[in-house]
């Protein structure tokens, strides 16, 4: 596994506390809001500003633009930006407290862990790219918290945006649309067709369509399966989400970049572990 790759593998289940921790719903709710989704679209768009549900489809890429406008501006009525991104970080810090006295958090989680990996990843996510990656320089132009667990959490947010604008760069260079990136990335071995539509609402009329054209261009064959040509676009947009990626690693370095996995992978690999970040969900890793 290459270096940008497995410090995403490391980073991003810590990030994930933000849409799987009960905190955060409990935040939102407290707010007005509507349901998960809702919570979700609020807090993740919120660095953005009030913007509208176009947008939002945009940047976030994947979603069906319908399942996006359920949720927004609809948000932005019962709590500003301002509000969500408090709540966001409230509940971050709500939630690493309870786990970090709780088995078997507490045994990995401690406070001289956070501190070098907070400085450590501040750093990384200081020399992150951000240029052209929208959710990346709206994270990165908040303010930074001061205590160094939300230091580390507000550090791989950046980062996983600063990653994830630069996959979808290379998904629009590779020509896949939104529901396309989903089939190509199912028919690769990822969440089943089932998974994607009840987290993302593609129809299956859609999915047919989007099917049907990558058909046509010679990427899947007639049972749905990637065909050779298939497996190399897919490989080619792991291939350069990875090397936009490895940019911000680059300036950092392999000896502190190294550091960083060897004190976060334990917490990452416990919150996997526990149940508390699904491993087979859109939500929790990024296979589109």
């Amino acid at each position: 596994m290459n270096r940008a790759r497995r410090m995403w593998k490391a980073l991003e289940p810590f990030h994930a506390v933000t849409y799987f921790a009960p905190e955060t719903r409990q935040a939102t709710d407290a707010l007005g809001l509507k349901g998960g989704w809702m919570s979700y679209f609020g807090c993740r768009a919120a660095p953005l500003g009030a913007v509208g549900p176009e947008i939002v489809s945009s940047v976030f890429y994947n979603f069906h633009p319908a399942m996006v406008a359920r949720s927004l501006p609809d948000a932005w009525t019962y709590a500003t930006p301002a509000q969500l991104l408090d709540a966001r970080l409230g509940a971050v810090d709500n939630a690493v407290r309870r786990l970090s006295g709780t088995p078997p958090y507490q045994t990995v989680w401690s406070s001289g862990v956070f501190d070098r990996a907070a400085e450590l990843a501040r750093r990384a996510a200081e020399l992150a790219p951000t240029a052209g990656r929208v959710l990346a320089a709206a994270n990165a132009a908040l303010e930074w918290p001061t205590e160094p667990h939300l230091v580390l959490w507000h550090a791989t947010t950046i980062l996983r945006e600063s990653r994830g604008d630069g996959h979808v760069a290379a998904l629009v260079a590779a020509g896949l649309s939104p529901c396309q990136a989903l089939v190509t990335i199912s028919a690769a071995g990822g969440p089943a067709k089932e998974v994607f539509q009840v987290n993302r609402r593609w129809s299956d009329d859609e999915w047919a369509a989007a099917s049907d054209d990558l058909r046509e261009r010679g990427l899947l064959d007639g049972s749905g399966a990637l065909t050779a040509d298939g497996i190399a676009l897919r490989q080619q947009v792991e291939d350069t989400t990875d090397a936009l990626a490895d940019q911000g690693w680059r300036a950092l370095g392999d000896v502190l970049s190294t550091e960083l996995h060897e004190l976060v992978h334990p917490l990452s690999a416990v919150l996997m572990a526990d149940g508390l970040i699904p491993a087979d969900n859109p939500m929790a890793l990024r296979w589109d």
